[in-house]
This record gives structure tokens, sequence and C-alpha cells, in this order.
């Protein structure tokens, strides 16, 4: 069934707020997948917060206009599955990573971070990018690391002085 102009415009407002919202984005050639491959993608992409969308590439270009995805609009070939990350930098890669090893069918086209276009191999190193929890824990760490050394080194002070008390001791009393 052909799309009328009101859905249309409807569709391409929709990808256009989401693009303006998203961290990253990835296209994905989905030829040859079943109509079941496509929703199992749609619910695990749910779950981890990326948004998936099947668009023509002429209502995508449109949309993707004004937004820092607009360096995508060149790589729109052929039947594309879009990703958009809405959490974090890297779920829409990871999401298109654990999918190209289940489904042989998908072919990543192109991924899109910071208003860049790069490469389907930037693939891996993108999905290798930490979670939000995950850099915000990293980032505690480092910063807690410095404290932890200075209390532990104020600790070591009387430490050291009461086990050179106790060895004095010790020596004394074998005297």
């Amino acid at each position: 069934m052909a799309l009328t102009f009101d859905r249309k415009k409807l569709v391409v407002a929709e990808v256009a707020e989401v693009a303006s919202k998203a961290y990253s984005a990835v296209g994905v050639e989905y030829r040859g997948l079943t109509v079941s491959q496509v929703t199992e993608l749609r619910v695990k992409a749910r779950e981890q917060g990326v948004y998936l969308r099947v668009v023509k590439n002429t209502l995508a270009k449109r949309a993707l206009e004004g937004t820092e995805y607009e360096c995508m609009s060149d790589a729109l070939r052929g039947p594309l599955i879009l990703a958009f990350s809405m959490d974090d930098l890297g779920s829409a890669a990871r999401l298109m990573k654990d999918a190209t090893k289940e489904m042989s069918q998908l072919e990543v086209q192109f991924v899109s971070l910071g208003g860049e276009l790069l490469p389907a191999s930037a693939l891996e190193r993108v999905a290798s990018l930490p979670t939000r929890e995950e850099a915000l824990a990293l980032l505690m760490a480092t910063m807690q690391a410095p404290v932890t050394k200075l209390a532990r080194t104020f600790n070591e002070v009387p430490g050291k002085l009461v086990r050179t008390v106790a060895a004095i001791r010790d020596q004394k009393e074998a005297a």
C-alpha cells in the first residue's frame, strides 16, 4: 500500500525529530530478511533504546536535512534500515553488530557519529564505546584513585611507627 502525502509528511517529521535527538546512527541493508526476523530486530532495538525505522531513501533524505545526520544523504542507497541510538553513543552499533552475527543477510552500509559519516568498518569501534553508566563508573574510579592513594599514604605513616615500636620492643625483650 502506497503512502499518502500526509502520511509521508508524518514519517519525515518523525524521523527528523528522532535524528535531532539521536547520539549516533547506523544504516543497514536488510535485503533477504523475513518479516519475523525484522520484527525480532525491532523488539531487540526497543529493549536497547534504539529507534529502528525502514523508510524510503527519498523521505529519509528530507528528514535528515538540517540535522547532524545530513551527511548520510549520499549514502542512502538500496533498502535500508536506519537505526538511531537514543540512550548512548554505541547502542545502535552494538545492536547491529550482534544482529549481523545472527542474520547473515544484514549488511552494514555506514555509521554516522557527531555529524561525520564513517565507513561500515567503523561499526566495531563505535560498538565498543562505553555506555553512559560504564563511562560514569570509569570517571568516578579515576576521580577516586588519587584520594584513595592519599588516604593509604596517610594511614601508612602511623602504621610504620607502630611496627617500628613493636620491633624495638621485641628486640629489647629478646635481649
